[in-house]
């Protein structure tokens, strides 16, 4: 059989990112980059104290979701707390007391003993206490409050998650200090201590207030302006936008330490569509925070950003959207210039839609923008602005705006009037992108010549960065990706030199290509080139310094642990790498990508039968996979345990029917267990479904010499040649006498 222990890659796993409600940052930025002089300043400097001069803005401010992003416990908390004596829902229960001048939590069965919780997370139209759970650890339950039903209810709705598992609300996937409180506070330091699994973390005020926007001022700020005179400088609204996408987007941290004026790529990594967390046209799916959809859309592309749209101090729109006024500031004639230099297309929403005026239908932002309601009961617009398609509803099942008005009609229906209405407009870019993204999350074989196609129109970065991530299982049936990533590699938006890194790092031989790279001017690009490069980086360089503090980074979260793991791994630092995943994996035991990664640094060690326990962990944790059960089966054989070999190779087949290469495995196995027609059968589906591999013929051959049809395996080896005239060993058989 044939296991491989392939190379770790240098690829960035994304891991895990907060499904709490972050209600972020929106404002201006400084020119140049603010870092905090020094506490004391940054302390001076709340919102309270830009009241004097900043009045008008500052009232405006008062009672926003940003101001009231966290607070602490009020007197003013008192009714939600003590209108019933236990609270409940989803399996989650507390029992609940007033008895001083603070709430007092108790949960049963999960240590939480007479807590009073700190903090409020949160305003509208949810809020969740936060519990200080020691260590310098703060919790935020799963039962939060609705301000406007008076009522609480559990933000995972009835998943009964259970306390092992990382999402659980006493675990590290609801830990306040990493996952919330970068997005609720001001001035936010996590100080995470590795050695103690602790914190010290510290902040500036609570809410989102004015230097977490506009950066600390220097001494002596505003004593010779007017009153109400604008004292700190804007930078122009793309830069804005920087840092309105720090809480505003998914992303990874690479740094901790934005501050207002800084890029956001030289301090966050931006998720993009590469797996579920999104549906295959750019639609959010999972907690996704908006920025993705807006650096993948047209019009984020054509230079539209946050604050073409909302005011940052009252979190309104600038205009009503209900009745159209907000789009049609650009999108009434004679169409608005935009920042990229496109003028906006000129649009009659009631010509457009096909909808009467004033009804939903007819509503830019319904259509446009639908919503998604997360943790229950906060509804959130989708940014990506894309065209409503129910034939991919059809053939993808991905959502389409028509429908979710429609609800009593079928996609069929809605495809039939869309097509219409609209004709060949719908056959679009949108289309072909998501088909060929659809195809690559599915590992169909095609997918990567449909990929190459897309990149070789596809103007956007993010989604040009997007199909690179996705086409990396296929380089070798499209190798002209190869070619296409070294193009982007020159790229002017990091986004896709960053992807262009990530791919060829996977491909041997281009090491050369991406040296240039760790002098990249933005931070994102040089840490993909230094983990690319990390075995060669010199102990004490300038590279390694920055890929370390990196690494350090994360370290209070098992992705974090397996990110570190994956380095020292490809560093040839097998049992330091070992170590760093078993916790990775005992903090999160749940994840397959863990125990998968687990399993190659054992199999590295030569641990096969531990790294087979570790693969099928991975394969039994992922119910539709069928590599990873494949993956155990080899570990397994290699390892002398034929049965369990057995056993993972059927699941591998039983997932997916098609896996040519599981059924050869399988075929190989049963051959030298001496069940030879089981082995014949085995071998034949997968030459059926891959005619071009020339192992399958020649296995085939030479079990059915085993049984003496040598007519049946002469053409067997015929089948080989045909496929390589010079390979050796299916001539002998048809050579041998």
């Amino acid at each position: 059989m044939d296991l491989k222990r392939p190379r770790l890659g240098a690829a960035l796993l994304l891991g895990y990112l907060a499904y709490l409600l972050t209600i972020g940052v929106v404002g201006c930025a400084r020119r140049a980059p603010a870092r905090l002089a020094t506490v004391a300043q940054a302390k001076a400097q709340t919102s309270a104290s830009c009241a004097d001069c900043h009045a008008a803005i500052f009232a405006a401010w008062q009672g926003t979701d940003h101001a009231l992003a966290s607070r602490p416990v009020a007197a003013g908390d008192r009714a939600a707390f003590t209108a019933t004596a236990a609270i409940e829902d989803g399996g989650s229960r507390f029992e609940v007391t007033w008895p001083a001048d603070h709430p007092v939590m108790t949960q049963a069965g999960s240590g939480i003993q007479a807590v009073a919780p700190d903090f409020i997370l949160g305003s509208k139209p949810l809020w969740q206490p936060v519990l200080p759970v020691g260590r310098g650890r703060w919790q935020p339950t799963d039962l939060a409050y609705d301000p406007a039903k008076h009522e609480w209810f559990n933000v995972f709705g009835q998943e009964n998650r259970r306390p092992e598992e990382w999402g659980h609300w006493t675990n590290r996937g609801m830990n306040w200090n990493s996952m919330c409180a970068q997005c609720h506070l001001t001035g936010y330091q996590k100080h995470y201590d590795t050695a103690a699994d602790s914190y010290q973390s510290t902040w500036v005020e609570h809410g989102v207030g004015c230097i977490q926007c506009h950066g600390p001022t220097a001494p002596g700020h505003g004593a010779n302006a007017k009153p109400g005179a604008n004292l700190v400088a804007k930078a122009d609204r793309a830069k804005s936008q920087q840092t309105c996408l720090t809480c505003h987007a998914r992303s990874e941290q690479l740094t901790g330490d934005f501050q207002p004026g800084d890029s956001f790529a030289d301090h966050h990594r931006l998720a993009l569509p590469v797996d579920a967390t999104f549906y295959a046209d750019g639609q959010q799916r999972e907690e996704d925070f908006n920025g993705t959809s807006l650096r993948l859309s047209r019009m984020g592309h054509a230079g539209v950003s946050c604050l073409d749209c909302h005011d940052p101090h009252t979190t309104k729109t600038i205009l009503p959207a209900d009745n159209n006024q907000l789009c049609l500031q650009c999108h009434a004639a004679p169409g608005r210039v935009l920042p990229g230099g496109t003028r906006a297309v000129v649009i009659d929403p009631t010509a457009h839609s096909h909808h009467a005026a004033g009804s939903t239908g007819n509503s830019c932002v319904a259509c446009h923008m639908p919503t998604t309601t997360y943790m229950q009961r906060a509804p959130r617009h989708d940014h990506g602005w894309l065209k409503p398609d129910p034939l991919l509803t059809k053939e993808l099942g991905i959502p389409n705006a028509c429908n979710r008005c429609h609800t009593d009609k079928s996609p069929e229906w809605a495809d039939t009037a869309a097509t219409n209405w609209y004709g060949a407009k719908l056959d679009s870019s949108q289309r072909a992108r998501t088909r060929a993204v659809a195809a690559a999350q599915a590992a169909q074989p095609g997918a990567g010549a449909a990929l190459l196609a897309v990149l070789q129109k596809e103007d956007i970065p993010a989604w040009r960065a997007t199909l690179l991530e996705l086409a990396v299982p296929y380089l070798e049936r499209s190798p002209e990706i190869l070619s296409v990533a070294r193009t982007s590699l020159r790229a002017a938006d990091p986004i896709e030199r960053a992807a262009a890194v990530r791919l060829l790092s996977r491909q041997t031989g281009e090491q050369e290509n991406l040296r240039p790279l760790l002098r990249d001017p933005v931070r994102l690009v040089r840490l993909d080139a230094e983990l690319a490069l990390s075995p060669s980086l010199a102990s004490g360089s300038k590279e390694r310094s920055e890929l370390d503090a990196y690494l350090a980074v994360s370290l209070d979260q098992p992705a974090g642990r397996l990110r570190l793991g994956r380095d020292l791994a490809n560093r040839g630092q097998l049992a330091e790498a070992r170590k760093e995943m078993e916790i990775a994996a005992a903090w999160d035991a749940f994840s397959p990508a863990i125990h998968e990664e687990l399993g190659f640094v054992l199999n590295e060690q030569g641990e096969t039968l531990a790294a087979a326990r570790q693969f099928l962990r991975a394969a039994e944790l992922q119910p539709a996979d069928s590599a990873s059960a494949a993956r155990a089966a080899l570990a397994f054989a290699a390892a002398g345990q034929l049965a369990s070999a057995e056993s993972a190779l059927r699941l591998a087949v039983a997932r997916d029917a098609s896996f040519d290469r599981a059924w050869y495995n399988l075929g190989l196995l049963f051959a030298r267990t001496e069940r030879l027609p089981e082995a014949i059968a085995a071998l034949q589906k997968a030459e059926a479904i891959n005619a071009a591999a020339i192992d399958y013929p020649y296995a085939l051959a030479t079990v059915l010499l085993r049984v003496n049809d040598r007519d049946a395996a002469q053409a067997a080896a015929r089948r080989a040649l045909a496929i390589n005239p010079n390979y050796a060993p299916a001539r002998a058989i048809l050579n041998a006498r």
